[in-house]
C-alpha cells in the first residue's frame, strides 16, 4: 500500500513534467531558425530609388507646401555606443527598413549596434509667419534626429508618425544636413515590435530597422489646424467634427465646407476654446459610410483671425455608427449603421518580401485591400502591426472593416528564453486558467505599452474604416487586462473594444473573441454568450506553390499539395462558419490574406502573383456570410 501512495504521489509531477517537456519540444520545433529568400512583387520594379512612394503621406490633413525626402540618403553603422562617424559613404533607399532587399542594403541591425543616415536637401522658401516641420512617418525604434549640427531631439516607438519645428536650425541658404541616429532592440527590448524577430522562425518573421515609412518637410503657419476627427450620430442624423489648432487664439474662427463630389451639402464656422472646436454637422441627406458604399465627404477647413485666412486645409469624413446590440432574436451582434453585419475578414500581417514593412509602392499598398473586396470578405484585421495613413485612406476609399491589433511587445526575447516562456505559458493556461507572462513586464514596459497605444489610437482615429481596437493577441505580453480594455473604451467609446484575441479574455471586452484552428465547430458551446463572439482567427489552410516561396519547410495548420483539395477545405470551414452563423457568430477571421516567409496559409502567395483560389470562386462562396439573409 505504502508504495501504491508513493507511485500515485510521483505519477501527478511526472505527467505534468511529461506534459512540459512534449509542449517544449513542440515550441522548440515551431522555432526552428529559417532561411528567408527575397522575393520580387510585381511592383518590385517600379520602384524608382531617386523619388520612392511620392505620394502625399497625410491623406487626413492636406496642405500644398511640401517636400518629399525620400530617395538616396547615406548611411553608416558604429557600435551602439559609437559617436556619430566620419564616412557615410555607403547608400541606402529611404523608406526602406535596412533589412530589406529594397533599401539596397538587405543586412540585419543588430541590439548592439546603432545606425546613423544622412541627407542633404534645400529647405522650401518661407516667410517670416511660416514654420518648416520635419515629419517622420515611422521610425523603429529608437530615433534621434540633428539638423546642422542641432538636435531636435528624439522619439522611442517604431509605429507612428511624429515631428520636428526645424526653423530655427535651418541655414540662411544652401543644403541642409539632416542626420538620423537609430537603434533597435527588436524583439529584445522593452517597446513594440510585432511580429519581428533577430532569428526568424514559425510565425516570427525578418526584422524591420530604421526609418520605414515616408520622411517629409512642410510649411505651415505658426497658428494652423492640427487635427480633425469625425463623430457619427445616427439617430440625430448629423456629425460632429471635433478639431484641435495650434497657436490660436479666442477670437479665432473655423470656416468648413462639407462637400459631396463638387456640391456643397453643409458650412459652418466653430469657436476656438483653449485650442478646440466643435461643429455639428447635418446635411439634408446622410449618406453613409459601409463596404458596399464606402463614401466620403470632403471637408476645407480655414482658420481665420480678424477676417484673413491664416491655414488652409482639405480632409474628409465617413459618416458610420458601429456598436454591438442584440438583434432581433434577442443574440449579440456586430452592428453597423442600426444594422446586423457578419465581420468576414482575412488577417492581415502587412509584410512584403522586397520591402518587408513597407510596401514597394502606394499602388501595392492599395492591392491587399482591394484583393480582400475581391475574395469577398469585408473585414480586415491589421495583425499585430500599424501601417502608414495611406492604408488607411485607401481602407476608407475603398470599403473594409478595420479591425486594428495593437502590436506585440515584451513577449519575445531570444529563441530559447520564448520556448521555455511559451511552454510555461501553456502549462500555467491549463493548471491556472491565467497565462505566466502577466508578470513579466517590467514597469519600462507596462509604461511604453500604454504611452504607445495611446499614440497609436491618436494617430489611428481619424479613419473611419477602423471599427475595432484589439489591444492584445493570445497573451502576447498582455497585463492589466481589465484596466487597459476599460482605458480603451474610455478613450474610443464610439468604436468596439475587443476583448483578448484568442486565450485568455477576462470577460470585459465587448466581444469574445476565440481562436479556433482545425476545430471550428468545437465551440458552439460558447454561443450565445451574453457578448458578441467572434472567431478572432481560424482556418490557416497552407499550400505551397512553386516558384512562389521564400522559404523551405513551410507550414500552416493544415497542409494540401492540391489546389483543388485545398479549395474544398476552404470551402467545408466556411459551411462551418455558415452553420454558427444562426447560432451567434458574430464574425470570423480567416488566416490570411497572403503567405509571408515560412507560413503558407495565405490565399495568395508572398510576391502577391498568384490566388490559391480564383477571386470570384472566393466571392461565391464569401457571400452566403457577408449578404445579409435570414435571422438576424
Amino acid at each position: 500500500m505504502k508504495r501504491f501512495l508513493i507511485a500515485g504521489a510521483l505519477a501527478l509531477p511526472l505527467v505534468l513534467i511529461g506534459i512540459m517537456v512534449v509542449v517544449g519540444y513542440e515550441v522548440y520545433t515551431f522555432t526552428r531558425p529559417v532561411e528567408v529568400t527575397a522575393l520580387s512583387t510585381p511592383w518590385t520594379e517600379k520602384v524608382n530609388p531617386d523619388a520612392p512612394l511620392k505620394e502625399y503621406p497625410r491623406p487626413q490633413l492636406r496642405r500644398d507646401n511640401w517636400q518629399n525626402l525620400n530617395g538616396r540618403w547615406q548611411y553608416s553603422i558604429t557600435s551602439k555606443d559609437g559617436v556619430r562617424p566620419e564616412n557615410f559613404s555607403d547608400e541606402i533607399i529611404v523608406p526602406y527598413g535596412i533589412e530589406s532587399s529594397l533599401s539596397g542594403v538587405a543586412e540585419t541591425l543588430l541590439p548592439i549596434q546603432r545606425l546613423w543616415y544622412k541627407k542633404t536637401f534645400t529647405a522650401q522658401v518661407m516667410d517670416a509667419e511660416n514654420r518648416l516641420l520635419l515629419h517622420f512617418g515611422a521610425v523603429d525604434w529608437e530615433a534621434e534626429i540633428w539638423l546642422n549640427g542641432s538636435r531636435l531631439g528624439s522619439h522611442r516607438g517604431g509605429y507612428v508618425p511624429f515631428s520636428f519645428d526645424i526653423t530655427d536650425a535651418l541655414r540662411p541658404s544652401g543644403l541642409q544636413e539632416l542626420v538620423v541616429a537609430v537603434w533597435d532592440p527588436t524583439n529584445t527590448g522593452p517597446g513594440a515590435y510585432g511580429k519581428q524577430h533577430l532569428v526568424p522562425h514559425g510565425i516570427r518573421y525578418t526584422p524591420v530597422s530604421g526609418i520605414w515609412q515616408t520622411v517629409w518637410t512642410e510649411v505651415v503657419p505658426e497658428s494652423r489646424v492640427e487635427s480633425m476627427i469625425s463623430v457619427t450620430n445616427l439617430a440625430g442624423g448629423e456629425v460632429t467634427l471635433k478639431l484641435k489648432t495650434r497657436g490660436a487664439i479666442s477670437s479665432d474662427n473655423l470656416d468648413i465646407t462639407v462637400y459631396s463630389g463638387n456640391e456643397i451639402v453643409a458650412q459652418g464656422r466653430a469657436s476656438i476654446i483653449e485650442n478646440q472646436a466643435e461643429l455639428r454637422i447635418a446635411p439634408e441627406i446622410l449618406r453613409l459610410w459601409s463596404p458596399d458604399d464606402p463614401f466620403l465627404y470632403d471637408v476645407k477647413i480655414q482658420l481665420a483671425r480678424d477676417g484673413i485666412t491664416l491655414d488652409s486645409v482639405t480632409s474628409y469624413f465617413g459618416a458610420r455608427e458601429v456598436m454591438t446590440a442584440k438583434d432581433s432574436q434577442g443574440i449579440t451582434r456586430l452592428f453597423l449603421n442600426g444594422q446586423p453585419i457578419f465581420h468576414l475578414g482575412l488577417l492581415d500581417q502587412g509584410w512584403w518580401p522586397d520591402g518587408l514593412y513597407t510596401a514597394p509602392t502606394d499602388e501595392a499598398l492599395a492591392f491587399d485591400i482591394e484583393a480582400t473586396r475581391r475574395m469577398g470578405f469585408n473585414t480586415i484585421r491589421k495583425h499585430v502591426k500599424v501601417e502608414p495613413a495611406r492604408w488607411y485612406w485607401h481602407a476608407d476609399r475603398i470599403g473594409v472593416l478595420v479591425w486594428q491589433d495593437m502590436p506585440t511587445g515584451d513577449g519575445g526575447g531570444e529563441r530559447y528564453g520564448q520556448v521555455f516562456r511559451q511552454a510555461l505559458d501553456i502549462f500555467s493556461a491549463h493548471s491556472t486558467g491565467k497565462p505566466l507572462r502577466n508578470l513579466d513586464r517590467s514597469v519600462e514596459s507596462e509604461a511604453l505599452y500604454k504611452q504607445e497605444l495611446k499614440e497609436i489610437m491618436d494617430y489611428l482615429e481619424f479613419f473611419p474604416s477602423i471599427v475595432a481596437w484589439v489591444p492584445f493577441n493570445e497573451a502576447w505580453g498582455q497585463f492589466d487586462t481589465d484596466e487597459v480594455l476599460a482605458e480603451v473604451k474610455k478613450r474610443d467609446p464610439h468604436r468596439i473594444t475587443g476583448g483578448p484575441s484568442g486565450w485568455f479574455d477576462t470577460g470585459i471586452g465587448d466581444v469574445l473573441d476565440l481562436h479556433v484552428y482545425l476545430r471550428e465547430a468545437d465551440f458552439v458551446e460558447e454561443l450565445p454568450n451574453g457578448r458578441a463572439v467572434i472567431y478572432g482567427e481560424f482556418g490557416g489552410l497552407a499550400l505551397p506553390i512553386e516558384d512562389h516561396i521564400s522559404a523551405v519547410d513551410g507550414w500552416g495548420y493544415l497542409n494540401f499539395d492540391d489546389n483543388k483539395d485545398f479549395e474544398g477545405a476552404y470551402l467545408a470551414v466556411l459551411s462551418i462558419i455558415e452553420s454558427l452563423r444562426p447560432r451567434g457568430l458574430a464574425g470570423a477571421i480567416y488566416t490570411q490574406t497572403t503567405d509571408v516567409e515560412s507560413e503558407i496559409n495565405g490565399l495568395m502567395t508572398y510576391n502577391r502573383m498568384a490566388f490559391k483560389i480564383a477571386p470570384e470562386k472566393l466571392a461565391e462562396i464569401n457571400q452566403r456570410l457577408t449578404v445579409p439573409h435570414g435571422p438576424p
